[in-house]
């Protein structure tokens, strides 16, 4: 498979790495020096492309790559505003889009626990939730992509939760999600219920990007010839546990 990789910082380099060691080529490295050779000519040598840039980078990406038909990963998290026009160009193009606020397996397996154990709270009015994400320096956002797909989640699941809130609050229906950016942490997310008596938590903690760029490049070989939208659901096979 050669892949065109749109984002060329340590996780498109972690991301180069997996994908060679899986046996595919790469046909494509962009980065903020060399954008101009971003064009569907290029674009075209690819049979997938992958993005992980910055949210005010991330539409204009992948409209690119899908207007030149190329199936499209996208793991920038920030810009969800614009991802109705990328469905919208994906479906116009035939061609694929997935976009993840994260690739990790283990994450995604985490997304479903959370759902669960949010469902089973919803009768337990005495739990306080919140949540809490750590990251590194660089990373851009704040809260982090992750934590607001659990904050979604836990809304879905939780009746006494109305919205979420990324400052401190008294709000009983606010969920209160806490960020921290630390130097040389590729992602830490806890979701903590609280009673007078004891508390429940659930942790994920990321040990390096391999798991993220693993999961770009097993997302990259299941939509190759696809189309449609697509989710990493769909790359795991994992039938939603609620």
């Amino acid at each position: 498979m050669r892949i065109a990789l749109i984002g060329y910082g340590k996780m498109g380099q972690t991301i180069e790495r997996i994908a060679l060691q899986r046996g595919h080529t790469i046909a494509l490295r962009i980065s903020s020096a060399n954008k101009h050779e971003m064009t569907p000519e290029n674009l075209g040598e690819a049979d997938v492309a992958i993005e992980f840039t910055k949210p005010e980078a991330a539409q204009e990406n992948v409209l690119k790559c899908l207007e030149a038909g190329v199936p499209t990963i996208c793991g920038t998290t920030g810009w969800n505003e614009g991802l109705v026009h990328a469905e919208f160009k994906a479906t116009e193009k035939d061609t694929a889009f997935l976009q993840a606020s994260n690739f990790s397996i283990g994450v995604n397996i985490f997304f479903e626990i959370n759902k669960m154990l949010a469902s089973m709270m919803d009768d337990q009015p005495d739990y306080e939730v919140s949540i809490e994400e750590t990251h590194h320096t660089q990373k851009k956002d704040a809260p982090s992509g992750t934590a607001i797909t659990l904050a979604e989640q836990i809304l879905e699941n939780l009746s006494r939760k109305k919205h979420w809130s990324k400052h401190h609050t008294d709000n009983p229906e606010a969920l209160e999600i806490v960020s921290h950016r630390t130097e040389n942490v590729p992602g830490t997310h806890n979701i903590k219920y609280s009673s007078a008596i004891d508390d429940i938590e659930i942790i994920h903690t990321a040990h390096n990007r391999d798991g993220f760029a693993l999961g770009a490049v097993l997302a990259a070989e299941f939509i190759r010839g696809k189309s449609g939208i697509f989710s990493m659901k769909d790359v795991l096979g994992i039938n939603s546990l609620t």
